[in-house]
C-alpha cells in the first residue's frame, strides 16, 4: 500500500488491534493478495528508529504472510524498537488471526 487514501480507508473501515508492539488496522479487500502499509511517525523516533522499525516489520511480514484479501496497516510503537523479532513474530501471529477471526464474523 503506497497511497494515502488506502491508508486513510484501513484507519476508517478496518478492524483496530491494540497490541504491546504494533496497531493493527486490517481490512478486507476483493484482491488476491494481502497488501502491507507502515505508518512510521515521527513520534517513534528519529529517521534511524522509522526505518529500523519499517525493517523489522517488513521482515516480520515477509516470514508470515497474511491470508490473501486483507489489508493490514502497521503502526508500530516505541517499544518496538527494543523488541526481539522472535516478540514481535509472535505478537503480529496472533493479531492477524484475531483480526481475520473477527473480519470473519462481521462479514
Amino acid at each position: 500500500m503506497r497511497q494515502r487514501a488506502e491508508f486513510e480507508r484501513a484507519y476508517k473501515r478496518g478492524i483496530k488491534i491494540h497490541g504491546r508492539f504494533t496497531t493493527l488496522f486490517v481490512l478486507p479487500t476483493a484482491l488476491p493478495i494481502g497488501r502491507l502499509g507502515i505508518a512510521a511517525t515521527k513520534r517513534l523516533g528519529g529517521a534511524v528508529e522509522r526505518n529500523r522499525a519499517k525493517r523489522l516489520v517488513r521482515e516480520v511480514f515477509r516470514r508470515h504472510k497474511i491470508a490473501p484479501g486483507f489489508d493490514v496497516v502497521v503502526v508500530p510503537k516505541r517499544e518496538l524498537l527494543d523488541a526481539s523479532l522472535t516478540a514481535l513474530e509472535s505478537e503480529y501471529r496472533t493479531n492477524i488471526e484475531r483480526s481475520v477471526q473477527r473480519a470473519g464474523k462481521s462479514g
